[in-house]
């Protein structure tokens, strides 16, 4: 039986983790996507990285998936996806599931702090 601590270990290491600083660099690049997993209260208590998608994390499958009549649009395969939560757990989690689901280029960078800390554009 698996606990939380081993779905936590497979996430990471699946899906790459980079520091905020650097995810910051691509901030706005073409097909590029920021996704804050985080519930809407968690994000009106701290704000968000400015343009970022909202999908919390227990709905991340139906809108990643695009047969599914929830698909966010935003929500692209061949997309470069970074998520954010509230210290990169959750991101890692997604991040996997999205792999699992065929996305190829997703990124965990970490917690909404990390990236405020860093100078990250908010909103």
């Amino acid at each position: 039986m698996k606990s939380a601590k081993d779905y936590l270990d497979e996430a990471n290491a699946a899906v790459e983790r980079i520091a905020a600083s650097d995810a910051i660099k691509k901030h706005g690049a073409a097909n590029t996507i920021f996704v804050d997993v985080r519930d809407s209260s968690a994000i009106e208590e701290t704000g968000t990285i400015a343009g970022a998608v909202r999908i919390p994390r227990g709905f991340m499958e139906f809108a990643a998936d695009d047969s599914m009549q929830f698909h966010n649009k935003a929500m692209q395969k061949d997309a470069d996806i970074y998520l954010v939560c509230g210290a990169g757990g959750q991101a890692a989690l997604c991040g996997k599931t999205l792999k699992d689901m065929g996305y190829q280029s997703v990124t965990n960078i970490g917690g909404i702090g990390d990236w405020k800390d860093a100078g990250g554009p908010m909103e």
